[in-house]
């Protein structure tokens, strides 16, 4: 076995420990100060209230679990890279300026804003029931995204956007706008597809899995391990994110996760790949959009009952666990026929 794959194999492992090992104290912390979810209320969203109003206050912000134990997992490796040099413990380290400094950066700008957004929605702080409004929200993303962009092309040197089966093409400057457009569009879909138990979270895990094999037969083992890492992470929070979820994600989680899978697409030079990827989260920011459109030109009516378009399955009968198992099996599906797809472009 090589020593990049078990490389892999070692930090999923140790990422899922130190998660399980978190997780109890995460949960009892979030009982114990009440910071649980509130729905919303039923005058503004009534379809939304009478499917998940049995789970206000579950506690939510458990998307900490995922990037804390990201950083807890590259600090440590780092550290054994600075104590033990030359050996096969400083072998683990894999903070890396070319691969990894620029998905942590706004892994940790983005959850911090998300876990402020969580709890001016705890507190009730802010319109429509607490938290950051759409805008709010499109506009952190959106700053978050551009900062990243110009790290992207002034610091990394990078202008090259690939066409699958064509070619690479320098586009110079575009790739600001273009990555910009990318990390924020998937983002804010991330966002919109949480809103069930283990759905979100079951996707991001597929989808971080799909990336770290395109990174890692691009040779980019460090990254690879990154989404290994993230990969361990949200095993931990799948197994207590089950129905009944113990908690819930939370911005702090999605938003992250969201930016961060739209930066390592745009690192792994594979954003014409993304909408299979990310398929699912694509089609639920599209639900949203589509239903705010129909409404302005159809005098409020609705195209869906509710939207993202998961509430509106729920609200035709659909049982959660239905759809989120649904959801995944597509997802996987769209993974493994992207990395068939890139295979074959690649001609490996």
């Amino acid at each position: 076995m090589s020593p990049e794959i078990l490389k892999i194999f070692i930090l999923t492992a140790f990422s899922t420990f130190i998660a399980f090992g978190i997780t109890p104290m995460l949960i009892n912390f979030l009982y114990k100060h009440k910071l649980g979810k509130q729905i919303r209320t039923e005058s503004k969203a009534p379809v939304f209230f009478n499917l998940h109003k049995k789970k206000e206050g579950t506690p939510t912000m458990g998307g900490i679990i995922i990037w804390a134990t990201l950083l807890i997992v590259m600090i440590i490796t780092y550290l054994l890279n600075i104590i033990f040099p030359g050996t096969y413990l400083a072998i683990l380290n894999f903070f890396s300026r070319s691969q990894t400094l620029l998905p942590l950066g706004a892994l940790v700008a983005s959850a911090l804003a998300g876990l402020l957004d969580d709890y001016l929605g705890v507190k009730r702080i802010g319109k429509n029931g607490g938290g950051l409004s759409i805008v709010q929200r499109l506009l952190i993303y959106i700053g978050i995204s551009l900062i990243g962009a110009l790290w992207f092309y002034f610091k990394l040197d990078w202008d090259i956007l690939h066409v699958p089966f064509v070619g690479n093409f320098n586009i110079g400057w575009l790739i600001i706008p273009i990555f910009t457009l990318v990390v924020t569009s998937v983002s804010f879909s991330v966002n919109e597809t949480d809103g069930l138990d283990g759905l979100a979270g079951g996707l991001l895990l597929i989808s971080f899995a799909a990336f770290g094999t395109i990174s890692f037969l691009q040779g980019r083992y460090d990254l690879a391990v990154f989404c290994s890492v993230i990969v361990g992470a949200l095993v931990t929070f799948l197994w207590f994110n089950i129905p009944p979820a113990r908690f819930f994600m939370g911005d702090t989680g999605s938003m992250s996760l969201g930016v961060t899978l739209g930066v390592i697409a745009m690192l792994t030079n594979t954003l014409l790949y993304l909408p299979l990827i990310a398929g699912i989260f694509l089609l639920e920011s599209l639900s949203v959009v589509v239903q705010l459109s129909y409404k302005k030109l159809n005098n409020g009516r609705k195209l869906f009952r509710s939207t993202p378009i998961h509430h509106h399955f729920e609200a035709i009968g659909w049982s959660e666990p239905k759809i989120v198992m649904r959801a995944w099996l597509l997802g996987g599906i769209a993974s493994v026929i992207t990395l068939i797809i890139y295979l074959f472009d690649k001609g490996i």
